[in-house]
């Protein structure tokens, strides 16, 4: 029974997000020089969201599709964040970001979501059913002046992706993804809810002060054997340019664990690649089932009672021994 709902749920996705991509026509061939020109006005606002922030995450429940459901209340929270650029290779750029709080009086540093843009891409790592990622091909037609943007989670696993343009309305300049799938996030995942992901459209945008980011999210439940949307939700985070906290900390965590979050961002590229995607148990408290430890192992280098070199293993047999192959290349295995 289970396998069948999950058919089913795939089925699902696959309709909806074959569907998606007519609602984006091809970008028009342009003029060498206006390529060139767009295609760094794109970068220039992808940049732009590196920095010190101040952060506010908006959160709002609103027009219930299933009769008898009672939106939750509006949450908004915040707190302050720093975002590094650790990666730019022209066509491809990373962005990393780190929350900073305190606790005790002392900075307190989280590890937190990673954002990887690349331009005209061929395929990205879409989520595609619980517990799984898998490659997703980017239509030809759909790559010409188009980013893809894949998010990553506290662990540098993934989350979502999708492919969007960078385009100007009203005078204000922005990137709108396609519809794309997501697991649920923590806030959600921890109260066990009627609906176990998301669909959804993804925008980020230049501020005069920052930068915003937009998530128009339809909640989405198995009912009748099949998916049906719950709630639409509104999330808006606002990033404030800001320095008064301690963004020293954040970059002194980073200076010293960068080597091993990378030898993990490999690790996980790895089995991508391997396994045809990422197939890995999820967690509502933690995201997957070993991201508490990959977080720890980071701590326990930054305050030495670990070495780089010993924690990356740990790391790296972690991923290896928790992922499995996905569904699509498990079929591709067995014609073999």
């Amino acid at each position: 029974m289970h396998r069948k709902i999950v058919s089913l749920a795939a089925a699902s996705l696959f309709a909806l997000a074959s569907t998606s991509a007519l609602a984006h026509p091809p970008i028009a061939e342009r003029p060498a020089q206006e390529e060139a020109a767009a295609f760094e006005a794109d970068r220039a606002d992808i940049l732009a969201m590196a920095g010190n922030f101040k952060v506010r995450f908006d959160m709002q429940e609103a027009t219930p599709w299933q009769s008898g459901y009672a939106p939750l209340d509006r949450k908004i929270s915040g707190g302050h964040e720093v975002v590094r650029v650790i990666e730019d290779s022209g066509r491809r750029i990373v962005l990393q970001h780190i929350l900073v709080s305190e606790i005790d009086g002392k900075p307190h540093i989280t590890k937190h979501w990673r954002q990887d843009w690349e331009y005209e891409p061929a395929r990205v790592l879409v989520y595609s059913d619980r517990n799984a990622w898998t490659w997703e091909d980017v239509p030809e037609k759909m790559r010409r002046g188009r980013w893809s943007q894949t998010v990553w989670q506290v662990d540098d696993s993934p989350r979502y992706a999708g492919w969007g343009q960078f385009e100007q309305q009203g005078g204000l300049r922005r990137w709108r993804s396609n519809w794309t799938w997501r697991p649920l996030a923590r806030r959600d995942a921890v109260r066990n809810p009627v609906y176990d992901r998301y669909y959804a459209i993804n925008r980020h945008q230049p501020t005069p002060d920052g930068w915003v980011h937009w998530q128009d999210n339809i909640k989405m439940g198995m009912k009748d054997g099949r998916l049906q949307p719950i709630v639409q939700e509104y999330v808006l985070n606002t990033y404030t340019k800001f320095d008064g906290y301690n963004v020293k900390a954040a970059d002194d965590y980073w200076a010293a664990t960068k080597g091993y979050w990378a030898a993990v961002r490999a690790g996980w590229d790895k089995v991508a690649a391997t396994k045809g995607g990422i197939a890995i148990q999820e967690e509502a408290q933690a995201g997957t089932i070993i991201s508490a430890r990959l977080l720890t192992i980071a701590d326990e280098i930054v305050e030495g009672k670990l070495t780089e070199a010993k924690g990356t293993a740990e790391a790296l047999k972690l991923i290896d021994d928790n992922t499995r192959m996905t569904g699509a290349k498990q079929v591709a295995s067995a014609g073999r």
